[in-house]
């Protein structure tokens, strides 16, 4: 059974911890609710540009100074955005807690956004770096294909426009509303006392935190849109081609399902996309299937880089599998590995402080209900064939997908599509 603590601050912070005996470590993360989906077409990229100016400085501890203090640890500290949430987490020794926590506390709270123009640069060097990397940016032109105008659709990491012009009063403001303490979710993981770290975070918070603003309000996707198609014209070796269509929201019940689904079709060594389209044919390096879970719906689909004399057919295979499952074909054996699959890999990670406390953390600021393992398999092994069959016909339905495509010729990639998606095809 699971032992984590939970209590809620005054100031709205909830703090959760996972003690765990033999460990001289603590895996601590400030999860916060806010990302891409809060920001509007003019403020696109100010999370994920924020989340980079925390590191910059705090009233007590200049950016070398935290860098410095936590090499002095042994630790590690880093920061991620998504669409629906930032976290900024460290790894570090038990007895470096509380100077861990001061620091991460008042950069979290009260950064300077000191140094502004030289972030600048180097998240404009990160969103060069990453219009360089196709196979990445297909994913971001997928998301505008699948969510159109939505801020679903936006890429996290930002436009050059907006982060080339966006000032330090535009900054403060979006964090002071963004980063509210109720808000806000503490966790941890590792040799930790649950009733001390509440009282050091809410010292931090006493301390450091502004005035809690009025809620933002997100704007939620109410009406599926129509499958869309994006393409971008690239000198690429491959053609790197993403299907796709909206997905389960995180506290769908079929998620478990959706998982195996996940993995019997791509997401393992021993998927039918992997064994197909790469081991059998040798048409793909790199070929997977993917699936992400957001408040009110989510994203379901798959990715193959494949040279041009390949595309046509690699996209007909892939269509082939998706119908086979969704026919109600699985084949021997695939149900039981793919649930074994997930059963091991969950255990696994168990062994991670960080992953318990990103389980805690993640589960906690996205309003999902902590599972305890033994429900998890318990959800997992209740999954029958008809179930997973059933959400592959409804989730990737032909008429669903949509397509986003990066190589050298439009025209190769429309005609690659042409047989498998005549309508998508005709819509460019």
């Amino acid at each position: 059974m699971d032992s984590w603590s939970l209590t809620e601050l005054p100031s709205g912070v909830r703090v959760v911890t996972e003690r765990l005996p033999g460990i001289r470590s603590v895996a601590l993360g400030y999860w916060v609710a806010v990302g891409a989906r809060d920001e509007t077409a003019a403020t696109a990229g100010v999370s994920h540009f924020i989340e980079h100016l925390l590191f910059r400085g705090s009233p007590s501890y200049t950016a070398l100074e935290v860098a410095e203090l936590f090499d002095e640890l042994g630790g590690e500290l880093n920061a991620a955005t998504s669409r629906e949430h930032t976290e900024v987490y460290a790894r570090i020794p038990d007895h470096g807690l509380e100077r861990a926590l001061d620091v991460m506390g008042e950069m979290l709270f009260a950064p300077l956004f000191d140094d502004l123009d030289a972030e600048r640069e180097v998240v404009l060097e990160e969103i060069a770096m990453y219009d360089d990397t196709p196979q990445d940016l297909v994913h971001d032109l997928l998301g505008e294909a699948v969510f159109g105008s939505h801020p679903l659709g936006r890429p996290v990491i930002g436009t050059a426009e907006v982060i080339s012009s966006v000032t330090r009063e535009a900054l403060s403001s979006y964090h002071r509303s963004g980063y509210a303490p109720g808000k806000i979710v503490l966790a941890a993981a590792g040799n930790v006392d649950h009733d001390r770290l509440v009282e050091l975070a809410d010292a931090a918070v006493t301390r450091h935190a502004p005035p809690t603003p009025a809620p933002h309000v997100r704007e939620l996707l109410t009406q599926e849109p129509a499958p869309g198609l994006r393409v971008g014209e690239k000198d690429t070796e491959q053609y790197h081609v993403c299907r796709a269509a909206p997905g389960l929201a995180r506290t769908d019940p079929r998620r478990f399902a959706a998982a195996i689904l996940d993995a019997i079709l791509g997401s393992s060594a021993s998927s039918r996309l992997f064994q197909e389209i790469r081991e059998k044919r040798g048409m793909a390096y790199s070929v997977y299937s993917f699936t992400s879970s957001y408040a009110e719906t989510g994203q379901v689909g798959l990715y193959v880089g494949t040279r041009e004399e390949n595309l046509e057919e690699a996209l007909k295979i892939a269509g082939a599998e998706i119908a086979d499952i969704a026919g109600g074909n699985l084949r021997p054996r695939e149900l039981e590995r793919a649930q074994e699959n997930l059963k091991g890999r969950m255990l696994l990670s168990l062994e991670s402080t960080s992953a318990r406390m990103s389980r805690l953390g993640k589960a906690l600021i996205t309003d999902v209900e902590i599972l305890t393992p033994e429900q998890v398999i318990a959800e997992v092994d209740a999954v029958d064939a008809d179930a997973v069959c059933s959400l592959a016909a409804t989730l990737l339905a032909p008429g669903r997908l949509s397509a986003a495509g990066i190589g050298p010729r439009e025209d190769r990639f429309l005609a690659a599509l042409e047989g498998i998606a005549p309508g998508l095809a005709e819509a460019a």
